[in-house]
């Protein structure tokens, strides 16, 4: 791909009647700058009217026509909402609950993946677009379903569950073992006497209820294979489906294995006080996005003006819109698309942001913003295809946070992790540095690759994962630990003797006992005796701060070599090691004991930097309100580097690029960069003509 997307998806079929809309349609698209519509995500009941009848006239027309306009296709498969006569037919495909009743027809994803007739309809429709566009010159991806999620308690999805479990543990001898059930006297017999969780029956066997979300990523993306084998038969395009933000009904590491490009669907609440905590959280799933392949990504929808479904639906100030596009490729993405490219007039969506709105003129603040998005995606159409590589690591494990979150205890008013997630995340962007993310199934190769990795809370350790850890630390890499790491293992049991589990030795730490402090509460971490003490030159100084609050968890450790850097200031444990640090093979490990607040983060991870020589993107600590990003090309043994700069602070910054030689690709890095402003520069390999910021 040589140019980065621009677009958004597309509804022509709610038009049929209007041809002068869809011609209108076209020269705005045109106009904006956008070179790609996703077409036919909720098109079924157009596409096939009636059982086995169908009718993709007006779908060819369309594709004909964008493609006559320079505008490419992204293709979906309609399985997101399927059309009424399917489910009056068929009441197989309707989802149940998990208290057991059985859904009516209507809104999106009421189906149920299991369901051999759902699987049958979706295939036949599927192979019959790819038999007919799956070469067609417009078509460069395809779009399998929308936003998968949900789940269904049928009895069809009971029997492959029990299959599932089969398949996962052997014998009920050995499930029985893994899971715990001589608790409450709940040993099963036979796998026929599992059922999935449920309010009216059993919700407190912690394995049965991970076993089961395990289940339903693993059933929703075998639907999605089978989509994907459908579409197969007639096209060898690239397929995608759009994830969601925070997301926690799927574990995307696994869900995205059989996609070849990962896109998502992003919906910032842009209006905080503070914008640059929102671009931050934003950035994060953009970088989470990237890392679930390791490779580009693709921004699916965005809302060029404002939401519908927020609590209050904010607009866009000017230059924002522009802004949040050109973040995800400042990310990793190769193209930013929109939801929706004309509003609809009816129905949950019609007062939906869209590129163009009821009015339909072209002279709207919305329009010159896409349109000035759009030549910026040009200037930048070099970026395609051009890669991020990251210094720093954090563990993020969907099946660890499942665990973690029904563990009943320490605290069940919230573990805060997410706060905890960001905090760390804002500690590496305020110091420059890029930031991938990866779960426990990263290879241990793969993992050598950082220097640092931070691994927040990481409440369960799976088979094998400690010994990557170890090796990494043994290698020369950074560990960042913090309270409530090691507890239990993939079935949720909790480990024996001691934790975090198989990294005492490493961290240097046992965990005796953990304190959970209410909302209102909190405890400081102040300086030890000897802050060096745990390294492995003594003379090696450490430089924090004197004074950090600390909040939620308060863990409570043993010394087992390593050296305390900061205590508890309170408490009946005051003057218990709060940080520790211990030397360990050729790298170091560090234990935060508590939810610490965000400067200890920023400024230990400073202090590290400083003592192991490792840069960020640009020298010294970023002002408020600055981010800078970065992505390479290496072909033919050159390499590129571009910095993305982007203001979402309150008033104009300056780029630090005093010095460095570069090439400005937006025009914008030698002068103030303006609030919401994007300045881009390509820092040239040899032979390239080269320009000094005075």
């Amino acid at each position: 791909m040589n140019r980065l997307l621009h677009g958004g998806d597309y509804n022509p079929e709610q038009w049929l009647d209007r041809p002068d809309i869809l011609e209108q349609d076209i020269r705005i698209l045109k106009k904006t700058g956008c070179n790609t519509v996703t077409l036919g995500v909720f098109s079924w009941s157009a596409l096939e009217p009636e059982e086995g009848v169908f009718d993709f006239s007006c779908l060819e027309k369309m594709i004909d026509r964008l493609y006559g306009n320079g505008i490419q296709v992204i293709l979906a498969t309609p399985s997101g909402a399927r059309p009424k006569w399917l489910s009056d037919a068929w009441s197989e495909v309707l989802r149940t609950d998990a208290a057991r009743v059985k859904q009516l027809y209507g809104t999106r994803h009421n189906h149920c993946y299991t369901s051999p007739v759902y699987r049958e309809k979706t295939a036949r429709i599927d192979r019959e677009l790819a038999r007919r566009f799956g070469r067609h010159p417009a078509v460069i991806m395809w779009h399998i379903s929308n936003e998968f999620g949900g789940e269904c308690h049928c009895p069809l999805c009971q029997e492959a569950f029990r299959k599932w479990l089969r398949t996962r543990y052997g014998s009920i001898e050995e499930l029985n073992r893994r899971w715990w059930t001589a608790f409450w006297s709940h040993i099963y017999q036979d796998f026929d006497q599992i059922e999935s969780p449920s309010p009216i029956g059993e919700n407190m066997l912690h394995a049965l209820n991970l076993d089961w979300k395990r289940f339903v990523t693993d059933q929703s993306a075998d639907f999605m294979r089978h989509e994907i084998r459908a579409i197969r038969t007639g096209s060898d395009l690239p397929v995608t489906t759009n994830l969601m933000y925070y997301f926690q009904g799927l574990d995307y590491f696994t869900f995205v294995r059989d996609l070849d490009i990962v896109s998502w669907d992003s919906y910032p609440t842009w209006h905080k006080e503070d914008v640059l905590e929102t671009a931050r959280d934003n950035g994060l799933w953009h970088d989470m996005m990237r890392s679930l392949k390791r490779q580009p990504f693709l921004l699916m929808e965005s809302c060029p003006s404002s939401t519908n479904w927020q609590g209050v639906s904010k607009l866009k100030p000017p230059g924002l819109l522009e802004a949040q596009s050109i973040q995800a490729v400042a990310h990793g993405a190769d193209g930013a698309m929109y939801f929706q490219i004309r509003q609809s007039r009816g129905a949950s969506e019609k007062f939906h942001g869209a590129v163009i709105d009821h009015y339909g003129g072209e002279d709207t603040r919305v329009i010159r913003e896409v349109t000035a998005t759009g030549k910026m995606l040009e200037k930048l159409a070099e970026l395609a295809g051009t890669v991020t590589e990251s210094r720093v690591a954090i563990l993020y494990d969907w099946n660890s946070l499942w665990a973690m979150e029904d563990s009943q205890g320490p605290r069940n008013d919230g573990l805060h992790y997410r706060e905890l997630l960001l905090d760390i995340y804002h500690a590496c962007r305020d110091l420059a540095l890029d930031v991938d993310l990866a779960d426990e199934g990263i290879a241990g190769e793969d993992l050598l690759q950082y220097q640092i990795v931070f691994m927040p809370t990481l409440y369960q350790f799976r088979s094998g994962f400690a010994g990557k850890v170890r090796d990494f630390v043994n290698h020369g890499g950074i560990l960042i630990t913090t309270c409530w790491s090691g507890i239990a293992d993939e079935t949720d049991l909790c480990y024996l003797g001691g934790t975090p589990h198989d990294l005492t030795d490493v961290l240097g730490v046992r965990s005796m006992e953990i304190d959970g402090l209410y909302d209102h509460e909190e405890n400081r971490m102040v300086p030890a005796a000897d802050k060096a003490a745990g390294l492995r030159d003594p003379d090696d100084e450490i430089r924090i701060g004197s004074s950090y609050r600390c909040r939620y968890l308060c863990d409570l450790v043993s010394l087992c070599g390593a050296g305390t850097v900061l205590v508890y200031d309170d408490g009946f444990y005051r003057e218990m090691p709060a940080l520790t640090v211990h030397s360990f093979g050729e790298g170091e490990a560090w234990y935060v004991a508590s939810h610490a607040q965000r400067s200890l983060y920023r400024d230990l991870l400073a202090d590290i930097m400083r003592r192991h020589d490792i840069p960020g993107l640009v020298a010294g600590e970023l002002p408020h309100g600055l981010e800078v990003t970065s992505r390479v090309r290496r072909e033919d043994n050159r390499e590129e580097r571009y910095l993305i700069f982007q203001n979402f602070g309150k008033e104009s910054l300056t780029i630090p690029l005093q010095g460095k030689e570069y090439e400005d690709l937006a025009g914008n890095a030698a002068k103030p960069l303006p609030v919401y402003g994007t300045a881009v520069v390509r820092i040239p390999g040899n032979g390239k003509s080269r320009r000094r910021l005075s």
